[in-house]
């Protein structure tokens, strides 16, 4: 697995194993056999396109674009819009889209949190 623990200017492509602990000034697109965890910070939109797997645990200031045949888990922040085009969208208790959910096509779900009493 490839590990990036610095900072990346431009837009970047993922078509392997890769972990990210820096940040990306860009869009980031995930391709076929791109498997993604997101532990740091992206500057842009994440577009993760068919055979794509992508794990947020970190921040995304742009919009996340999950497309047919791809993977995504949101356990971090996506500040904009999270739209599902027709692949596998989880956000889980920990995860926040503070932007619009949009359930155009796929699978789309969304883990409720704890109400405290």
């Amino acid at each position: 697995m490839k590990e990036e623990r610095g900072n990346l200017n431009g837009d970047q492509s993922i078509a392997e194993k890769y972990e990210l602990w820096g940040k990306i000034s860009g869009d980031v697109r995930v391709v076929d056999g791109g498997k993604f965890y997101m532990r740091g910070m992206i500057y842009g939109d994440l577009i993760v396109e068919y055979g794509g797997r992508v794990h947020i645990y970190g921040h995304v200031s742009g919009n996340l674009v999950v497309y047919r045949g791809s993977k995504v888990i949101v356990s971090g922040i996506v500040s904009g819009n999270a739209t599902n085009e027709g692949g596998r969208l989880y956000i889980d208790r920990d995860g926040q889209v503070l932007g619009k959910i949009n359930k155009n096509k796929g699978d789309t779900q969304v883990e409720l949190k704890d109400v405290a009493d």
